[in-house]
């Protein structure tokens, strides 16, 4: 099964998160800056971006570290 691309937008969410930031508030800041978002809105859309088969295959990388991430996020709840 051929999987198409996620869109532009989770294209561009992926990029930055495999980014690594400074210090404190960067990562807000690009998020704001470079997609136009507010950072609960952009937190939102990462969150359902990992769930897509889409995004999996685009870059395996990234998601499977961002899943374990908010795995272990979940089970200290």
């Amino acid at each position: 099964m051929d999987l198409e691309e996620p869109p532009e937008r989770e294209r561009r969410i992926l990029a930055l998160e495999r980014r690594g930031f400074s210090g404190p508030g960067a990562k807000e800041r690009a998020v704001r800056e470079e997609l136009g978002l507010a950072p609960v809105r952009y937190y939102q859309l990462l969150n359902a971006l990992l769930d897509d088969p889409r995004a999996l295959a685009f870059d395996p990388v990234t998601v499977n570290r961002l899943r374990r991430i908010r795995e272990s996020r979940r089970a200290e709840r």
